[in-house]
């Protein structure tokens, strides 16, 4: 089994900001050369996610509108009292920091209106990494 590993690095705007990382996930599965196996998109932080959507403007403002009625800011968490986005690390833990997609032929697979995005939970502008490790023969 070969793998390949690489990170994505950027900066975000701050919270709840959406990044959309489909091609480059998909040029280094290419550049992986490896034909059948999987990719994984890994977050390492506490307040960063991986999710798919579709990169469709008025989608992206009803996640968004979601993610803040589900876990609103100021609710009185006990972790505010640390650093004031106990709502940032929620919002992280329910959307997860990861995401697996098989690879075919060389291939990510995935819908046609299945984008891979990072979201930035944290209450400020960050300097992030993603992990995508290819593995498979």
């Amino acid at each position: 089994m070969k793998v390949h590993t690489e990170e994505l690095r950027f900066s975000t705007g701050g919270e709840i900001d959406l990044v959309d990382i489909t091609h480059e996930v998909e040029r280094a599965v290419r550049e992986s050369g490896i034909e059948n196996g999987q990719v994984l998109v890994f977050v390492p932080g506490a307040t960063g996610a991986i999710v798919t959507i579709e990169h469709e403007s008025g989608l992206l403002e009803d996640f968004k509108r979601a993610l803040r009625e589900l876990i609103p800011k100021g609710r009185g968490y006990l972790h505010d009292r640390i650093d004031d986005n106990a709502h940032s690390h929620l919002r992280a833990t329910l959307l997860g920091a990861s995401e697996c997609f098989p690879v075919v032929n060389g291939k990510l697979v995935r819908g046609t209106w299945q984008q891979i995005f990072f979201v930035e939970l944290d209450v400020r502008p960050r300097h992030r990494r993603v992990v995508v490790q290819v593995m498979g023969e």
